[in-house]
């Protein structure tokens, strides 16, 4: 089968490493790249051997023979450049968070819908490998149903030195990292019945909020599910950017830990195995587990473009990890539970 051709709107920080889970997917082929600087997108171009660039999108649109778009841009062009392949009838991959507000989001979603084409979302961090393990043996029963959950990333990882404009945000850790730990609370337990937040700031130099608490009743066993983020938080065992998770259920309890290690706990005993993630000379080894998520989400996208099946992190599928990020903060400003 020919590689599907595919242009990609920006080329800063994410898109080295989007480029890269592409080539490594093998079935596509990134014939231009799109920057209002073209000095950067020149550059970016010359690690991949892309020649064509453009500073105009309209222009690239008018140029180009593509079958979908990748759109790595900063948030505020989201809804342009979406805008812009849909009116060409061009499926569209976007990075996450689709826009700044949920009626923003809600936008895209539906321009892309009455036009008919498809908008996945680059929401990769349930695709890393040890997660994925971790779901597979929740759906196997192993530990039968599950009556509460805990998903945990909290460190003192010093995300203000390396992103200082960071600070200046009103929202902070829940929208940016709840995008990534909500959406794996779905993935993991099913949708939510009710959301309830606590949030605080405890960094006094910033203006967001630091640390998060998200509750939620979940899926078909009304499981309680608890999410915590924090950059503000010391402990023994952070590995950043690694996600815990634990998992009671009334046969046993299912706990994925520190460096992949996954430990399954019966009757039986305590069963252990580590999971570690596919290892890629271009990721950064410091980030190896977030980067090797990139090849199975996009590979997932090929397959879905390609009709093997249904992509998972669909448009209308982030709209239900954005509801839940809204409501928890509406959550927080009241006190109050909101409940479906």
């Amino acid at each position: 089968m020919n590689k599907l051709r595919f242009a990609m709107f920006g080329s800063g920080f994410w898109s080295r490493y989007q480029l890269a889970g592409w080539v490594e997917t093998g079935g596509v082929e990134c014939v231009a790249i799109c920057d209002p600087i073209r000095e950067k997108a020149e550059a970016r171009g010359r690690d991949y051997g892309i020649t064509t660039i453009y500073t105009d999108p309209e222009e690239l649109f008018k140029k180009e023979k593509l079958d979908f778009v990748d759109i790595v841009s900063s948030i505020e062009t989201h809804t342009q450049l979406t805008r812009m392949a849909a009116a060409h009838k061009l499926p569209v991959v976007c990075q996450k968070p689709l826009a700044t507000t949920l009626e923003g989001a809600k936008e895209i979603v539906a321009f892309c819908q009455e036009a008919g084409v498809p908008l996945f979302v680059n929401e990769n961090w349930r695709w890393q490998h040890a997660i994925r393990q971790f779901k597979h043996m929740l759906d196997e029963g192993r530990i039968g149903t599950p009556f509460r959950g805990r998903i945990n990333f909290c460190n003192s990882y010093p995300v203000f030195d390396n992103q200082p404009t960071l600070k200046n945000l009103e929202q902070f850790i829940l929208s940016d990292m709840g995008s990534h730990i909500l959406d794996m609370a779905r993935f993991l337990f099913g949708e939510a019945h009710s959301v309830y937040c606590q949030n605080r700031r405890i960094h006094t130099d910033i203006k967001g909020e630091d640390v998060s608490t998200v509750m939620m009743t979940m899926g078909e066993a009304h499981t309680t599910v608890i999410c915590e983020m924090s950059f503000a938080s010391r402990m023994e065992n952070e590995r950043f950017p690694e996600t815990y998770a634990y998992v009671e259920g009334d046969k046993g309890f299912l706990e994925l830990g520190p460096d992949f290690w996954i430990r399954e706990t019966t009757d039986a005993g305590t069963l252990a195995k580590r999971y570690a993630p596919p290892n890629y000379p271009w990721a950064n080894p410091d980030y190896a587990v977030v980067h090797s998520s990139i090849v199975n989400c996009q590979g997932n996208f090929v397959d879905a473009l390609q009709g093997y099946g249904q992509a998972e992190t669909t448009g209308a599928d982030n709209l239900k990890t954005l509801q839940l990020i809204f409501d928890a903060y509406e959550s927080m400003k009241t006190g109050q539970a909101i409940t479906y």
